[in-house]
């Protein structure tokens, strides 16, 4: 006999937590509809400095206070916290003011625009005992999550290599480069599935600005991953076609990711080279014969359901149970490390660079701060029960870049 076990989301147990969205344009938009939507949050507020945009976006969504200032904001909206979606540059500095107000903050991509102010950041929310998140939507997509459970279960085996394509006409940005505004996709991802997080030693990027914008359009980053394997990112703004594929190849299957293939975004293939055990010593397996495995393709379900939902409830999943954020802004730092690489190898032409290994804990951070911030290896996602309400109707992709 079956037992029935009733679900209560957590606006049933406790009162919705009250939040601003910081920035009208471009991001902040799909912030506020999805945090009016969640069964876990009020909308308190919608801050920009374009109050004529900010109020378009408050009666298109419902209604919402609008302010024109972050110290108009803090001084007369009681908020829990607020989630930032301005230009990369203010990240810091409006973060870091909402910090000190003791505010949990959830930051657009990426987490800041330099490797010292993430740091602050982190640091920062650390010493306050709050929850700084970095929103890196693609990692509550259906996709994603059904990638990490193959790769940690061990149905792929061992990773041999990774090779993501992200590519597309514009848009151009003024303040950074494709690197910047792509690749943090890519590598949010690669943290978010990989055992133990993204800690590449070196860094290896070659860019291109053939039109003159003063700003790399055409990107190219290769790094190590554990036990020889190897990880390429290809990121372009000036492709007349949009491409977002990932390829994970392992010792047992390959994983195939079209995120614009909506009718199979997963493909899992059975087929690949037929080589001695990895344990085997070098010399053995180079004098091995290579063999071929042609096996079976299948595409595991998947649901629909829009990913900045399921962020947005895992925000005050964290909130509420004093944990770090399953992208936690540890995990936006890593981010940001390998980026501060990629800017460094550019400038030397592609040369291999070091990976900054203090980028992963705060500076003078104890170690129970850091594991507050965020440590590598994360726990997953609040159970799916909690984030039953979360499910839409719109697709993630048609909200992401």
């Amino acid at each position: 006999m079956e037992t029935s076990h009733p679900v209560l989301h957590l606006q049933e147990l406790e009162e919705r937590l009250r939040v601003a969205v910081i920035g009208a344009g471009y991001w902040g938009p799909n912030l506020a509809r999805n945090f009016r939507a969640s069964p876990d949050w009020e909308l308190a507020a919608i801050c920009d400095l374009d109050t004529t945009r900010a109020s378009a976006l408050a009666a298109s969504i419902g209604g919402a206070r609008v302010v024109g200032s972050l110290d108009e904001l803090l001084d007369t909206v009681e908020v829990d916290a607020v989630a930032i979606a301005t230009p990369a540059r203010t990240h810091h500095g409006v973060a870091l003011t909402a910090l000190r107000a003791d505010k949990h903050v959830l930051v657009e991509k990426p987490l800041a625009d330099s490797l010292p102010r993430g740091r602050d950041m982190v640091a920062e929310a650390a010493a306050r005992g709050l929850v700084l998140m970095a929103d890196h939507t693609y990692c509550y997509t259906p996709a994603v999550q059904k990638i990490r459970d193959l790769v940690r279960a061990g149905e792929l085996g061992e990773i041999l290599y990774v090779d993501s394509v992200r590519i597309n006409l514009g848009l151009v940005q003024p303040d950074v480069d494709v690197f910047w505004d792509l690749a943090p996709h890519d590598l949010a991802i690669l943290d978010y599935v990989l055992p133990g997080g993204l800690h590449p030693a070196e860094v290896s990027a070659h860019g291109a600005d053939p039109l003159g914008t003063g700003h790399d359009c055409v990107g190219h980053v290769t790094f190590a991953l554990p036990d020889e394997a190897m990880a390429h990112i290809h990121v372009n703004w000036l492709s007349p076609t949009k491409i977002r594929q990932m390829v994970l190849g392992g010792t047992e299957r390959t994983l195939v990711w079209d995120d614009l293939n909506p009718q199979q975004r997963l493909s899992v293939y059975d087929r690949g080279v037929q080589m001695p055990t990895r344990r085997a010593s070098r010399q053995d397996r180079r004098a091995a014969a290579i063999s071929y495995r042609l096996g079976d393709t299948w595409s595991p379900a998947l649901p629909e359901r829009e990913a900045l939902s399921l962020m947005v409830s895992e925000f005050a999943a964290s909130i509420r149970q004093n944990r770090p954020a399953a992208t936690s802004g540890t995990s936006g730092l890593r981010v940001l490390a390998v980026l501060d690489a990629v800017s460094r190898s550019v400038m030397d032409g592609g040369g291999v660079v070091s990976v900054d290994d203090g980028a992963f804990a705060p500076p003078g951070a104890s170690s129970a701060q850091a594991a507050a911030a965020g440590a590598p290896g994360s726990p997953p996602l609040a159970s799916p029960a909690a984030f039953a309400a979360a499910a839409g109707t719109l697709p993630a992709q048609e909200v992401l870049r």
